[in-house]
């Protein structure tokens, strides 16, 4: 079956707008109805803990029937409707709930799609980032419209945004097709043998801490713009700026794999991202400061990711891909970004945003550290 590139696409388009219009703005809606910086970070916390059940309940499930795609559809129709209980109610406690109970679902979503996406691309898992790259366009088209909105309206609109655009993200998962993996001679290992590699264990550690150090900027990096007299149209832009950044990267990435080995990529990813934390520490009262921090967004996410693409499709093959998506997703992305919602919320107002970048650098020099020891010692330039 050739690779449906325009519907992987488009599902990636419209799932990384529905985070273009999360992420950057969340938080000032929080703030707009009332809820104080440790409340934010609590909330935030509660949204990014369920990935670390939610993706590896439905990582077995899909191993399991073979059909990602079916999961998908009922996770991000779930996620709709439980949505929508933001807008019934505001009060703390309403919200903690509502966050639970749709983010169970929503965080089941990408890992199973990512899956997906690399059984279609089957012996050519190189050609994920000429896929993914429409993810980031999507984000991009978010967080330039809806601050240029959000400077003309109230935010008051944004729950409505949202959920407008997990709708189209449930339509597009309804006419992608399903893939199933190919099962050869690597695949013959257990779970149990794969998890117990030291190398796997290293990776996951490195991933989570980068996720930590991510926490402050996925949480706060608007409220700190603002605090700092960026309006939301601009805020919009510099998240544009560091997704814009990412797209190129991508662009470029099947080349980059090429050149260099998936090890000498990660390293110089992860001392770009300790460059980026201090630059926003140090120099978010310098535009040009500031829009350097944003692009080296290609390093700290993107370089990062794709290199996490490469090495989970060796480690995991395709029989155990689905569990391996899930168990980096709720690792990094789940455990590393509860960490870091937690701790940034917690220090926000006692420490001030400066210490709290700072820290994230100090987070990403140990990541650095373990990279160096343990992970793709003997990897090869990337895959293709």
């Amino acid at each position: 079956m050739p690779v449906p590139y325009w519907r992987l696409s488009g599902f990636y388009f419209c799932y990384f707008a529905t985070l273009g219009s999360f992420l950057p703005f969340w938080s000032l809606y929080l703030k707009q109805i009332g809820f104080a910086a440790t409340e934010i970070g609590e909330l935030t916390a509660l949204l990014v803990a369920t990935k670390i059940i939610a993706p590896n309940y439905w990582g077995w499930l899909a191993d399991k029937t073979g059909r990602n795609l079916s999961l998908i559809r009922v996770t991000s129709l779930l996620s709709v409707l439980c949505f929508a209980g933001f807008l019934y109610r505001s009060d703390y406690l309403w919200c903690a709930a509502v966050t639970v109970i749709f983010s169970f679902f929503w965080n089941a979503t990408l890992p199973q799609f990512e899956a997906a996406t690399l059984f279609h691309l089957k012996a050519e898992p190189q050609r994920y980032s000429q896929i993914r790259l429409w993810g980031s366009i999507g984000f991009i088209a978010a967080v330039l419209g809806i601050g240029r909105f959000l400077d003309d309206f109230s935010i008051a609109y944004l729950p409505w945004i949202i959920g407008g655009l997990m709708l189209l993200n449930w339509l597009m998962a309804l006419i992608t097709p399903e893939a199933k993996p190919r099962l050869t001679h690597t695949d013959v290992g257990g779970i149990r043998q794969i998890l117990l590699k030291p190398e796997l264990l290293a990776f996951l550690l490195v991933y989570m801490l980068l996720q930590v150090a991510h926490g402050p900027y996925y949480v706060f990096y608007s409220v700190y713009l603002k605090q700092h007299g960026y309006s939301a149209t601009e805020t919009g832009l510099l998240w544009a700026t560091g997704v814009a950044a990412e797209v190129l990267l991508f662009i470029a990435m099947r080349q980059l794999l090429k050149w260099f080995t998936p090890r000498t990529l990660l390293l110089l990813a992860v001392l770009l991202s300790v460059l980026r934390w201090m630059l926003i520490a140090d120099g978010v009262d310098f535009l040009a400061l500031t829009i350097g921090a944003q692009i080296l967004h290609a390093a700290s996410f993107g370089v990062v990711h794709v290199v996490a693409m490469q090495l989970l499709y060796q480690y995991f093959g395709e029989r155990h891909q689905s569990k391996g998506q899930a168990l980096y997703s709720s690792v990094s992305f789940g455990m590393g970004g509860m960490i870091g919602s937690l701790y940034s919320g917690y220090f926000w107002d006692m420490l001030g945003g400066r210490l709290v970048y700072i820290i994230a650098a100090l987070v990403c020099c140990v990541a650095l550290l373990i990279a160096y020891i343990g992970v793709a010692r003997e990897s090869r330039p990337g895959l293709g």
